[in-house]
């Protein structure tokens, strides 16, 4: 309960700090703060053409350390879709300083004034990472030093059934091995499902409930997805396991362009998963401030608020805080054992659409901060 007041505490005094921002959004800023954004806007204009964004790719967080590399996105509507929704294609190719490479590239359509959506994502990475073992407390002890090579594939299509109604088939492949491990380590005991590698194939649904007025930067209206994911032997998976999503969204504007974001988020995993896939918290997008996958078990929950302000021009802040925590059984959940974050970001928008850079400070069970584009929620 003093975790709980304190985090409530932090988002008053926050919200507080960001009224007064926007006020002072309404005088003319010094020349030289005028001067400095003016050259922020030059070299996104630099790095920038007519269809695609060319960005130094310049990132950190706890699991890679120090990146380096570059990224390129393109966000654009079809022709005839002029009133649609933005399509992206991002491109990324990072080396960081813990001798991670990564090379990611996706493509998010949407088609026939937004009845039609297609997703595709495809990564390939060289990965050194750390793992923690299984469940809620697993222990200092337990954390161990891997590396492995993957390649993951995945695509799914959605069709419009109704005004904010989307249904369609999806799909994930994912193949890798582990090269290195711990001498004595759990992994290196092969009793872990996953240990020595992993190839996954599953096919499933996705269902979503989208009424959000901007898919980069929601002021109103929701985002719902439930979706089910099964892997099967006969798919060419080397485990047979399911999994459940629930992901639920919404959005709504306070005051003068002042946007609360609200998140829960759920994960069943049920069967013979490899420890890569089972249920986690942690990383850039579930609860900041923890280390991606320092807690992963069959199943999570993850409770995720921020609070948007515009600042000046196209510099923004974000208060953000998550609660959340993994389990065995789901009727093991008790809110007396969830884990807290928060911390606060900056926000620098690059296209008319929406698209933002953003940069996150976070504390968890750790100090952390990330670098990446678009938002969390």
């Amino acid at each position: 309960m003093k975790r709980l007041f304190t985090l409530i505490l932090f988002f008053a005094i926050q919200f507080s700090w960001a009224q007064q921002a926007v006020e002072k959004d309404s005088f003319n800023m010094p020349g030289i703060v005028e001067k400095l954004f003016d050259t922020a806007d030059r070299m996104v204009d630099r790095f920038s053409g007519k269809s695609w964004i060319f960005i130094p790719a310049l990132t950190y967080s706890p699991e890679t350390s120090l990146g380096i590399g570059a990224r390129a996105i393109k966000v654009f509507k079809p022709k005839e879709d002029i009133n649609g929704r933005p399509s992206t294609i991002p491109i990324t190719l990072l080396y960081t300083l813990n001798e991670q490479v990564i090379f990611t590239s996706a493509l998010d359509l949407w088609m026939n004034g937004n009845a039609d959506h297609l997703y595709a994502r495809l990564e390939l990475s060289d990965y050194p990472f750390k793992f923690y073992g299984i469940g809620d407390d697993p222990g200092a002890k337990s954390e161990e030093d891997y590396a492995s090579r993957s390649v993951q594939v995945q695509f799914g299509y959605q069709k419009r059934l109704a005004s904010a109604l989307y249904l369609g088939p999806q799909y994930k492949f994912t193949a890798g091995d582990i090269y290195r491990k711990e001498v004595g380590g759990l992994l290196d005991s092969g009793r872990l499902l996953g240990s020595n590698g992993q190839r996954t194939s599953g096919i499933g649904l996705v269902v979503n409930f989208d009424t959000r007025d901007n898919i980069f930067q929601p002021g109103r209206g929701s985002f719902h997805q439930a979706s089910f994911m099964s892997f099967q032997s006969f798919l060419g998976s080397e485990f047979t396991f399911s999994q459940y999503q629930l992901d639920l969204r919404k959005y709504k504007t306070i005051y003068d362009r002042q946007v609360l974001a609200v998140q829960a988020w759920f994960s069943v995993t049920t069967g013979n998963a490899p420890f890569q896939q089972l249920s986690l918290l942690g990383g850039s997008d579930l609860m900041r401030g923890y280390f991606e996958g320092r807690y992963r078990d069959r199943n999570a929950m993850v409770y995720q608020a921020e609070y948007r302000v515009p600042v000046y021009r196209k510099l923004g802040l974000v208060f953000f805080g998550s609660a959340g925590q993994v389990a065995a059984k789901l009727s093991t959940f008790s809110f007396n054992r969830l884990r807290y974050g928060g911390g606060l970001g900056f926000r620098y928008q690059l296209t008319e659409d929406g698209l933002n850079l953003r940069l996150d400070l976070a504390y968890g069970n750790q100090r952390a901060f990330y670098f990446g584009l678009n938002e969390v929620l």
